[in-house]
């Protein structure tokens, strides 16, 4: 049987087991361990991440909750009618999702926030039922290149079929899914200006006139 989030001790990665282990012996009062995905299962749209950062989501056991990356995401959902409540940086903040579900491609925190292509392919199980198990689900939002190929890689699609590009609409025919890409909230991209709030505003606005 196959589960939407992996146990807290799955095993399944041996590098991201590892890494688990010692900040469980760095970090005792952190989550440590897969997250779980954040948001109704009804909703129409799945936000797909990266994977948990060290000191956000891997210590709130909430997808980018403490996280940079959260700071620049939650606050624009908000914008636009896809969340309520204050974003306090915590799980239990109160803070809630409409219509919108927020996961990663990979669950569990990696060393320098960098996953490979094995442990990927390896929580891919877990995201394929996510998405079999969204009835409801229209649109799939993809934070960065590494989200975009884990979806159509779980999905079974041709990733040279479908290039990467911010704001870009895919239309994945064989699911009857839509497919909208973003660079990641991360606070690198901010930084950098290779992503500004703006950018990631129009992509918002894109996928909520799509969903009418």
């Amino acid at each position: 049987m196959v589960f939407i989030c992996p146990e807290r001790d799955c095993s399944l990665c041996p590098r991201l087991v590892g890494y688990r282990m010692g900040n469980r012996e760095k970090f005792p009062s952190y989550y440590n361990g897969p997250v779980p995905p954040f948001g109704s299962i009804s909703s129409e749209i799945l936000v797909v991440g990266l994977a948990p950062g060290l000191n956000g989501a891997n210590q709130t056991a909430r997808p980018f909750t403490n996280d940079y990356a959260g700071d620049v995401l939650y606050p624009i959902l908000k914008e636009f009618g896809l969340a309520e409540g204050n974003y306090q940086k915590r799980k239990d903040d109160g803070f809630e999702l409409k219509n919108i579900r927020i996961t990663n491609s990979v669950r569990c925190a990696p060393p320098q926030n960098k996953v490979t292509g094995d442990e990927v392919k390896t929580c891919g199980r877990f995201l394929i039922e996510e998405i079999n198990d969204m009835k409801n689900l229209k649109i799939i939002l993809t934070l960065g290149s590494v989200a975009h190929s884990a979806v159509l890689g779980v999905l079974g699609y041709k990733k040279s079929a479908f290039k990467f590009a911010h704001n870009a609409v895919h239309h994945l025919e064989k699911h009857n899914l839509l497919m909208v890409n973003s660079y990641h909230t991360s606070r690198y991209n901010i930084n950098t200006g290779v992503l500004t709030e703006d950018m990631f505003r129009d992509v918002i606005r894109n996928i909520k006139s799509l969903l009418k």
